[in-house]
């Protein structure tokens, strides 16, 4: 039976009871067909969640209930995280230990803002009337669209629906038409721990109509989406008929700065994970790589022979370090920028290419490394969302930060020095929201996530990631009421 939406309690197919195929990206076998939904299914959801949030009981509902139903669904992911991890590599294509670190963090997520809903939310202030009390509470904004994209279907589900949910809002989310498997197994387990209807739903279908609708839809008080920069444009449009709050992570072109002086050795196995987990299909990879010119010619050495000793394979073999790409024509585009870097003059250090052998029946692309760059070029400048690196010779610290900003996007960044004082410089010279000094990828539930410039505003994760699902209220109390005589006749 294909998977269906989740709509006010249930589990339901779309109206037009229409479906569409997923597959297994290692080989392109059919896994199964996921309901296929139009604006008309968005409605529905955005009723169901219109009459939970302003008449149903979620909003009333006391911090520690909804904590409680939270850390029970973290619960009931770690004890499902072997099988959800084989689902979200089988739809996914990532590497099976890359799935089981994702449900594991998932799980973490939930039980990070099921504790978080039940801390203070608010301030008093003192002010100049002492027969004032001032202060501020937060509360759910309302009906929350969040669209997710394939490349975390799981992990991004969490970031969406636990903040979100422990606020008091009410969601309807709506994951990939391409990896719906894991977010309609989460919304059993959501089923299963008993949340009242309207409250937590699921959406499956396209871009358009489903997005789309989700976007424009003036019920809907907040969208909340994570994909390509072209889209998020588009969102942010289509919120203006009614003014919704937005919160949008977008793509990332993120700058990987090795100075002579780092530790090369692990520089080197950072820039691979850098750029290389997840496919490279990771809004933050670190796909443009600064190498100090002193140390390049050895450090490009080293980095050719390691990529060539990669295991790329199924993601459910064992041994497998890299996967398939998510798509056909996601592969195709891959390549596709690879032609056009090798047109602009660019030289292929190492991969560029696909596979001859039993991996051709899926979506596999070779990691690839580009040498000889120019500024200006298209492997340089836009967001390929696959294992392509795209190296850049720098002379002097100065160079350095001016080429890692010389970008439209502002997503991450990384600096490897063995120099804390010239770390901290740079690090801090970065237009970028997320970076690391010495590492590459740490993610943590409790530090705030998003981007500076066209990757993005807002943040999720950490305490800033509930504040983006609340109003902030100013409340005043008159300790003594009393006449304040403005009007003279009374």
């Amino acid at each position: 039976m294909a998977l269906q939406n989740y709509i006010a309690g249930k589990f339901v197919a779309p109206r037009a009871e229409a479906t569409r195929e997923f597959f297994d990206p290692s080989d392109n076998s059919v896994l199964g067909e996921a309901g296929e939904s139009d604006a008309g299914d968005v409605e529905a959801a955005v009723c169901a969640a219109r009459t939970a949030f302003d008449d149903g009981p979620w909003t009333r509902t006391p911090a520690k209930e909804r904590a409680d139903r939270l850390f029970k669904l973290a619960d009931l992911i770690e004890s499902r995280a072997d099988e959800l991890s084989r689902m979200e590599t089988r739809n996914n294509g990532k590497p099976l230990r890359e799935a089981q670190f994702d449900i594991a963090d998932a799980a973490g997520c939930f039980r990070y803002y099921a504790g978080l809903a039940t801390k203070p939310h608010g301030q008093t202030f003192e002010v100049p009337d002492p027969n004032i009390v001032c202060q501020t509470v937060r509360e759910p904004i309302g009906v929350c669209g969040q669209i997710i994209p394939w490349n975390y279907p799981f992990l991004m589900a969490a970031w969406k629906l636990a903040p979100g949910l422990a606020a008091g809002n009410c969601c309807i989310l709506k994951p990939s038409e391409l990896t719906p498997l894991t977010a309609s197994r989460l919304f059993e387990l959501i089923d299963e721990v008993g949340f009242p209807p309207g409250v937590a739903q699921l959406v499956l279908g396209a871009g358009d109509p489903v997005g789309s609708a989700l976007a424009f839809s003036n019920a809907v008080d907040k969208i909340a989406f994570t994909g390509g920069t072209a889209t998020g444009r588009k969102i942010m449009m289509a919120a203006t008929g009614n003014l919704k709050r937005v919160s949008l992570e977008l793509g990332g072109k993120s700058p990987n700065i090795v100075f002579a002086d780092a530790d090369l050795d692990v520089a080197l196995e950072f820039a691979m994970f850098g750029i290389f987990a997840g496919q490279g299909e990771v809004c933050s990879a670190g796909s443009r790589l600064l190498l100090e010119r002193s140390v390049a010619d050895k450090f490009l050495a080293d980095l050719s022979s390691a990529c060539g000793r990669i295991v790329v394979g199924n993601g459910l073999a064992e041994g497998t370090e890299m996967g398939p790409l998510i798509s056909r024509v996601h592969q195709r585009k891959v390549l596709d920028a690879i032609d056009a870097g090798q047109a602009e003059g660019a030289t292929l250090l190492c991969g560029g290419g696909v596979y001859d052998d039993a991996r051709a029946a899926g979506n596999f692309v070779q990691p690839t490394v580009f040498i000889n760059t120019e500024p200006n070029m298209k492997i340089v400048r836009d967001e390929i969302f696959g294992p392509v690196l795209a190296v850049q010779i720098f002379d002097t610290e100065e160079e350095a930060v001016r080429i890692a900003n010389d970008t439209p996007y502002g997503l991450a960044g990384a600096v490897f020095t063995s120099d804390g004082s010239r770390a901290q410089r740079v690090i801090r010279r970065l237009r970028a929201g997320i970076t690391w000094i010495n590492t590459y990828h740490p993610t943590f539930n409790e530090a705030p996530w998003g981007g500076y410039k066209q990757s993005g505003f807002g943040r999720e994760l950490g305490t800033y990631g509930y504040e983006a699902y609340t109003e902030v209220k100013q409340i005043n109390t008159c300790l003594t009421p009393q006449r304040i005589g403005w009007f003279a006749h009374l």
